[in-house]
């Protein structure tokens, strides 16, 4: 293997490709624990796109931020995703009204992941960069990372953005929920598990270095 680092490292920066570096820490680092259980609004698909389809009427375009929380196993990064059920996802959540992305992704990521009362190890959210958008033309369970021509007014703008962890710190689960530290090989081209923008993360994560 380091010799498979040297060469990329010295292509790299032969040809100026070296890519922001993203420093992730073994995730033996971490401590977990739980907090109350954090239940979802719509008990279906369909009733959260109800739910969608009025908030728009009321405040336009929904606006997410997610966050990629990267940590080390077995000399390999690995995602920290949330499990309900047979369903994946990535912290963060809808902003509300003139709520800033970076501010708004930090209250979600506290929301989701940090101890309940205050510890002194609870995380330090910094939010690094901006990795993708998607779009929702619909109010359907369609994401597309474009808007399609015809679209003048998409229903929802999705931004993921990679947040780099702290050396060491102490995550709360809520009870209802499992956080899993699942591998790039794991989601990459595996849409029927994880869904199209999870498992297209591999990708979004190839011009990092860690």
């Amino acid at each position: 293997k380091g010799h498979l680092d040297d060469f990329c490292r010295d292509r790299q920066v032969m040809d100026g490709s070296l890519g922001p570096t993203v420093v992730v820490s073994k995730l033996e680092n971490y401590s977990f624990g739980t907090k109350d259980p954090l239940y979802e609004k719509d008990t279906s698909v369909a009733a959260r796109l109800q739910r969608m389809k009025e908030k728009y009427d009321k405040e336009g375009l929904r606006r997410t931020v997610k966050g990629i929380l990267l940590v080390h196993s077995h000399n390999h990064p690995h995602v920290l995703l949330l499990q309900i059920g047979t369903f994946f996802k990535l912290p963060g959540g809808r902003l509300s009204p003139g709520e800033s992305e970076i501010d708004g992704l930090k209250r979600k990521l506290t929301n989701k992941l940090a101890p309940a009362a205050y510890h002194p190890k609870s995380p330090h959210w910094e939010v690094g960069e901006l990795v993708a958008v998607s779009w929702r033309p619909y109010f359907d369970t369609a994401m597309y990372p474009y808007i399609p021509a015809h679209i003048t007014k998409p229903k929802e703008c999705e931004k993921l953005f990679v947040v780099p962890l702290p050396e060491s710190c102490v995550f709360a689960v809520p009870k209802n929920l499992r956080l899993l530290a699942v591998p790039l090989f794991e989601l990459y081209n595996n849409a029927d598990r994880y869904g199209p923008i999870i498992s297209s993360i591999p990708y979004l994560l190839s011009r990092f270095n860690w």
